[in-house]
């Protein structure tokens, strides 16, 4: 069994928590923005999310390329494997932020999850949604997708049915118990996910899902719209480090829990503090904007596209006056512009 009463609680991971709970308990008040900025803010977060996490397992797509290619998945053909694990990830993040309420944590669920994040994949056709059958081990890769080396053995094929057996009992008790606090609950079940490793391939980014869905689970409302996995790649190092230290513990008498529960807190604060900058720079602009832009943007809202013919009938205001609030509002990128000339419209990002 997991021996997490060894969890030795510092007074870094009380003031991370708090900061966390904090900033959760205010969201509903920091999300009074809008819904079509809300969903723009979600999209940013999501295609952030897909491109760092499939970056760091080695793939070299930029976010430009993915949002590229999140606009064509309907095309359901992948040219290369880059592109197939995007699109994999893209639709598992999709079902996870629609469907979080209905997915509970067991292991069949958990494979389902692994086949839908390879679906694309041809090269793990034969493996996906089921564990492992060779060895396998945790590998870094530097920005080039270039191996760096093995950071940690993880269990093998044989002990890898009865490690999630074990780690999926202990994360439904610890939830219905709560004898701990959820993000350390979470925390632990993904580290001690990552350290057995259970499928071929594909375990980081299922962690990583996994630890959207768990927080949306625990009432995290806010985390589709500001990107873990973006912080997680930036600190890469760290991250590496922290599951090291971390991993190479977990079955002794003295886990180091530590390590991987500060980078983990860590890099949940820093998310935090990533999206009230986004929501303040979101609310400053609004602030800021002259009535008749604001008169725009609500009518943009209300209808879902607007004219300039429109606006000159709403307001009254002269074209050439309009002309200068259209520019400026898409220089914000407030408003999107499509067409040109006499049939040209606009509708908010």
């Amino acid at each position: 069994m997991l021996k997490t009463d060894t969890i030795q609680i510092t007074p870094e991971i009380l003031t991370l928590i708090a900061r966390i709970d904090e900033f959760k308990g205010a969201w509903r008040a920091l999300g009074t923005l809008a819904p079509d900025r809300l969903s723009a803010l979600r999209r940013v977060a999501t295609i952030e999310s897909i491109g760092s996490s499939t970056r760091i397992e080695g793939s070299r797509l930029s976010d430009r390329e993915v949002e590229r290619l999140l606009s064509n998945l309907e095309i359901q053909s992948f040219a290369t494997r880059d592109e197939q694990e995007v699109a994999g990830y893209a639709e598992l993040m999709d079902l996870v932020f629609s469907s979080w309420q209905d997915i509970p944590f067991t292991e069949n669920h958990i494979k389902q999850l692994h086949q839908i994040l390879l679906r694309h994949s041809e090269k793990d056709a034969r493996h996906r949604g089921h564990y492992k059958t060779h060895s396998n081990s945790v590998a870094a890769f530097n920005e080039a997708g270039t191996q760096l080396g093995i950071v940690f053995e993880t269990a093998s094929p044989f002990d890898t049915p009865h490690l999630m057996a074990e780690m999926v009992a202990w994360m439904n008790q610890a939830r219905e118990t709560a004898r701990l606090h959820p993000l350390l609950i979470i925390a632990v079940g993904v580290v001690v996910f990552l350290e057995i490793h259970p499928f071929q391939d594909g375990n980081g980014r299922l962690s990583r899902v996994l630890t959207t869905l768990l927080l949306l689970q625990a009432d995290y409302a806010y985390v589709p719209y500001s990107s873990l996995e973006s912080v997680i790649e930036q600190s890469k190092e760290a991250y590496y480090l922290a599951l090291r230290q971390t991993q190479g513990t977990i079955r002794t008498e003295s886990p180091n829990w530590r390590s991987w529960l500060e980078f983990f807190l860590r890099s949940l604060a820093e998310q935090v503090r990533r999206l009230e900058k986004k929501v303040e720079r979101e609310q400053i602009v609004l602030a800021t904007m002259p009535e008749l832009q604001l008169a725009i943007v609500e009518f943009a809202r209300e209808h879902g596209r607007i004219t300039m013919g429109e606006v000159i009938t709403l307001t009254g205001a002269s074209r050439n006056t309009l002309k200068q609030h259209f520019r400026a509002l898409v220089e914000r990128s407030v408003l999107n512009q499509h067409g040109s000339g006499r049939g040209v419209w606009y509708g908010l990002r």
